[in-house]
C-alpha cells in the first residue's frame, strides 16, 4: 500500500471505526409510542469523513504532544506511520513533489499541504486553515 493509501485508511479507518452503526432492533421490542427510524437514502458516494476531528481525537488519546495540524512528521506519528525521511521522500514521489528532496524542510511543508489537499479530494472535511 502506497504512503498515501496507509494515511487515507488510517484516518478513514478511524473515522469510520468511532461511530459504530446502530443495531436494529427485534420486532416489537421498540415502544409502540416510538416510530420507526427512518431508513438512510441510498447513496453512491460514502460518507465525508471530518478530518479534523479524527485528528483532534486521536491527539487527544496519544500521551506525546504532537502538532499535526503544521507538521507532517508529527502527522504520520499520530497515525502510527513510519515518517523517517525515507518514508516522506517515497510520499513525495507519490504526490509528485518537483522539488529538492534533500530540502527536507521545504519538502515537509508541500507535503502537509499536499496531504491535506488529497484527503479533501478523497472525501475527507478539511478546513481551510489546514489546506494553506
Amino acid at each position: 500500500m502506497s504512503v498515501f493509501g496507509k494515511i487515507m485508511s488510517a484516518i478513514f479507518g478511524s473515522a469510520h471505526g468511532a461511530a459504530p452503526a446502530p443495531q436494529p432492533s427485534a420486532p416489537g421490542s421498540s415502544p409502540a409510542s416510538a416510530p420507526p427510524a427512518p431508513a438512510a437514502p441510498p447513496s453512491s458516494a460514502p460518507p465525508q469523513v471530518d478530518v479534523e476531528a479524527v485528528l483532534t481525537k486521536l491527539a487527544a488519546q496519544n500521551a506525546e504532544k504532537l502538532d499535526w495540524r503544521k507538521s507532517i512528521v508529527d502527522l504520520m506519528k499520530l497515525l502510527d506511520l513510519d515518517s523517517s525521511l525515507t518514508a516522506r521522500k517515497e510520499l513525495a514521489d507519490e504526490l509528485h513533489y518537483s522539488g529538492d528532496k534533500n530540502d527536507s524542510a521545504t519538502m515537509n511543508i508541500w507535503l502537509h499541504k499536499q496531504v491535506m489537499h488529497k484527503l479533501a479530494e478523497n472525501g475527507g472535511k478539511v478546513p481551510d486553515e489546514l489546506r494553506k
